[in-house]
């Protein structure tokens, strides 16, 4: 057998072993359905069609509007278990009766909700287990105005819980804050992906504005996330021009429950020094970037340069009479 038959026997041998491990796994087994209240179930009993009913599991989960038996308990039962319970109950009246039960409208579990910045706003199902980052893809994904965090409530309990699952609603007491809270950076990363319950209120947060102004190349608003600093917020309008005053930048921060503003005076030459901190942006925020003064450093020197300019464009434009 030459060298090339025998490498071609290894890549089949090694392809063939691949496919055979691979259909050897075992598949993750997906539970079957359990019943809650609000569910409706079509229930059938062969040969005898005047027992067959459509019913809706009650509040108390149970089925209590059969023909002639008392309420068989419904919630977090399958349908082969709830088709078991309910032939048991039909065998007192019927010799070896044959039942088959359907789950025809699954009410029992509320979508979640999805809003704000997100592409699409509105309800995802939640009948099969899906986590945030599936939910929201079926929103479309996040827009500009993400603010950087995701709040989820839980609004109901969980139904059937998993052993050691948590299975209560997060609490409205008005002591704790209600909402379970995600970082977009973290959901991307992967460090955080909670399951998404039914009923869960989820809201994309929106950024909040603070405005540039004055000696920048673009000034105007941008969206404050992920505590935004002085450094980073002037680089996004393209940072400040060369006539800036850098020593004096104003922030205009308004005082919290009152109108007033409150006026911080940054040394922005001092951070760009790393001789002070960089001070984080809040909400609302008006940065006044001015200009350098006309008798100060380049101002003055422009002044002088441009009025000198103008005195001798002017003298050779009108020369004086002799």
């Amino acid at each position: 057998m030459n060298i090339r038959r025998s490498l071609q026997l290894l890549v089949v041998i090694a392809c063939y072993t691949a496919a055979a491990a691979q259909t050897q796994q075992p598949k993750q087994a997906r539970g079957p359905y359990l019943v809650g209240p609000g569910d409706i179930v079509e229930v059938k009993v062969f040969g005898q069609p005047d027992l067959n009913a459509t019913a809706q599991v009650d509040g108390d989960g149970n089925l209590s509007s059969l023909p002639y038996i008392d309420p068989i308990p419904a919630t977090c039962r399958s349908e082969k278990q709830l088709q078991k319970d309910i032939a048991v109950a039909y065998s007192r009246l019927i010799k070896e009766p044959q039942i088959s039960v359907l789950v025809v409208q699954r009410n029992s579990r509320p979508p979640a909700s999805v809003s704000g910045a997100v592409r699409k706003e509105g309800t995802v199902p939640t009948l099969k287990k899906q986590r945030l980052n599936e939910v929201i893809a079926a929103a479309g994904g996040f827009t500009e105005r993400a603010s950087g965090t995701i709040q989820i409530l839980h609004t109901e309990p969980v139904l059937c819980p998993a052993p050691g699952e948590e299975t209560e609603a997060l609490p409205l007491n008005g002591t704790e804050i209600p909402f379970q809270v995600i970082t977009i950076a973290d959901l991307k990363k992967g460090l955080s992906n909670p399951v998404i319950r039914p009923g869960d209120l989820i809201l994309v947060t929106e950024a909040e504005p603070v405005y540039i102004t004055g000696s920048v190349v673009a000034p105007g608003g941008i969206m404050l996330r992920d505590q935004l600093t002085l450094s980073r917020a002037l680089a996004m309008v393209g940072g400040p021009r060369a006539e800036a005053k850098l020593s004096e930048i104003r922030i205009y921060r308004q005082k919290a429950g009152s109108t007033a503003l409150d006026v911080l005076k940054v040394n922005f030459s001092a951070i760009k020094k790393n001789e002070q901190p960089d001070v984080f942006l809040k909400p609302f925020d008006v940065i006044d970037v001015s200009e350098s003064g006309i008798f100060s450093g380049e101002g003055w020197w422009r002044l002088l340069v441009g009025s000198l300019t103008g005195g001798l464009r002017n003298t050779l434009a009108h020369p004086l009479p002799y």
